[in-house]
């Protein structure tokens, strides 16, 4: 096998929102490099069934709202 064809495959420490640690494999970074999530299973309504919040920006949902409030796809109240 070719060496110059393949990533270098390490030990890496990945740390959770919660401070959980655990070592694993893999090709970011160098030997014994700390990879701290800022998204993780712990935390992203994904996986935590967290409700999603719609922002607002320039009035874009207002503005869609008044444009289809005739058809009865938006949501009152």
């Amino acid at each position: 096998m070719k060496s110059e064809g393949h990533p270098d495959y390490h030990f890496i420490t990945v740390v959770l929102n919660d401070g959980t640690k655990y070592l694993t494999r893999s090709t970011w970074g160098s030997e014994g490099d700390v990879l701290t999530l800022d998204i993780d299973p712990t935390t992203h309504p994904a996986w935590t069934g967290g409700g999603q919040q719609i922002l607002d920006r320039a009035g874009r949902v207002s503005k869609f709202n008044k444009k289809f409030e005739g058809i009865g796809l938006t949501k009152k109240g």
